[in-house]
């Protein structure tokens, strides 16, 4: 048999491969790291918190005095692996690794207090420490992907398989913390309503704790859920309609 005869292991990437490794990617508390020792020139794999910014990158906080930083700093390239393994054989749980390339956010920019922001929300007890000043955000930015849905269910995504691209992806960022804190007050169910139904969560104490194009972030003490939208929304004032869309539906099935 000829290479070029043999099977090959990859899917067609379609839309659920897609979905799916975007809601592993943006529903993960933490992910395991790995980077390029200085020294050596050794792969070295840690574990760090991860959040994600509003175009769907996703984001680390970090310390100087770790090693991964210091190797972030000497060289950008880095990978992450998304997915937690469940009852049974690990490898039969879906996982994600994305390959990345770092860049540190300026801790005097606005990019910088935007990110505090969302990783507070979505970490509360990393309000302890974020503003150390030895602590810094990564940014790390997607080349490609390659997605395990369990066993036989192998392939490669694109950046763009994995980023929002939506144009109203700027304003959305602005009224996020308005629109936030206003479901949470004046629509404290929801947040249950949409972990229960969509996520498969159980009762809990949900929240929201983000809001992008693309979907919703919901938490519950440190358990964590991603509703990705049908589609990303076009412009930011489609938000209102499609959560209480989301909502209406949800109560309608019961």
């Amino acid at each position: 048999m000829t290479e070029k005869d043999k099977p090959s292991v990859l899917r067609e990437t379609d839309d659920d491969a897609r979905r799916l490794a975007r809601t592993l990617l943006r529903s993960a508390r933490s992910c395991a790291l790995a980077v390029i020792e200085p020294e050596s020139g050794a792969p070295l794999a840690s574990r760090t918190l991860t959040g994600t910014d509003t175009d769907g990158t996703p984001v680390i906080l970090v310390s100087a005095l770790s090693v991964h930083t210091q190797a972030l700093r000497r060289d950008p390239r880095a990978s992450l692996l998304a997915g937690e393994p469940g009852k049974g054989d690990p490898l039969a749980h879906p996982r994600l690794t994305v390959l990345c390339e770092a860049e540190e956010v300026a801790r005097d920019s606005a990019a910088h207090a935007g990110l505090r922001e969302r990783f507070v929300r979505r970490h509360p007890k990393a309000k302890l420490y974020v503003d150390f000043p030895d602590f810094a955000f990564f940014r790390l930015v997607p080349l490609r992907a390659h997605l395990n849905g369990g066993f036989g269910k192998a392939f490669v995504l694109t950046a763009d398989d994995l980023m929002i691209r939506s144009p109203a992806r700027g304003a959305l960022a602005e009224m996020e913390t308005g629109a936030v804190a206003h479901m949470n007050s004046d629509h404290a169910e929801a947040a249950g309503i949409y972990a229960r139904h969509y996520c498969g969560a159980k009762d809990g104490d949900w929240i929201i704790v983000g809001i992008d194009a693309a979907g919703i972030d919901l938490a519950s003490g440190d358990k964590l859920k991603r509703l990705e939208f049908s589609r990303e929304l076009d412009q930011a004032v489609e938000l209102r309609g499609e959560l209480a869309r989301l909502l209406q539906e949800a109560r309608a099935a019961g």
